[in-house]
């Protein structure tokens, strides 16, 4: 009897220990690939509803590309210019993600990691609020965060 109270244990552990493996594959999957900015937006820290400024991408910019892959490789694509004269240059680097917390953290090349939370993740949108440089910006002292809506 105790060995089967000891297998059964065991087996339990080793599934849970699984689970976490594949929530953040299953996650990793879902973040794969090119996402384009849908809108930035600042939220009010005091209510987290109320929106002070939308910065929605327009022309050469709004084509700009955000690309994950499953190595754990991020870049990002910026397009600018003026009307038909776009130009785009390229910054490369990595990201880490942890499912459990939600965190996602990119550290292009040259540059200083940035955590995001992320709010959703889903197979055709994801939003992240940024964790870094956030200030009051509507003057009631208390930190206004901004939300990034991406698109496929």
């Amino acid at each position: 009897m105790k060995k089967y109270l000891l297998l059964f244990a065991f087996s339990a552990l080793a599934l849970n220990s699984c689970e976490d493996d594949d929530i953040q594959n299953y996650e990793l999957d879902m973040l794969k690939g090119e996402w384009k900015t849908k809108k930035a937006e600042v939220i009010s820290g005091a209510d987290n509803k109320t929106v002070i400024s939308t910065d929605v991408p327009a022309g050469c910019s709004a084509k700009s590309v955000t690309e994950f892959r499953t190595d754990y490789y991020a870049a990002y694509t910026a397009v600018t210019g003026i009307g038909a004269t776009c130009t785009s240059s390229k910054t490369e680097g990595k990201y880490s993600y942890d499912s459990e917390k939600k965190e996602l953290t990119i550290q292009y090349d040259n540059d200083m990691p940035r955590k995001f939370k992320v709010i959703i993740l889903s197979s055709t949108e994801m939003r992240l609020m940024t964790m870094f440089d956030n200030i009051d910006q509507d003057g009631d002292t208390v930190i206004d965060y901004t939300y990034i809506s991406y698109v496929r």
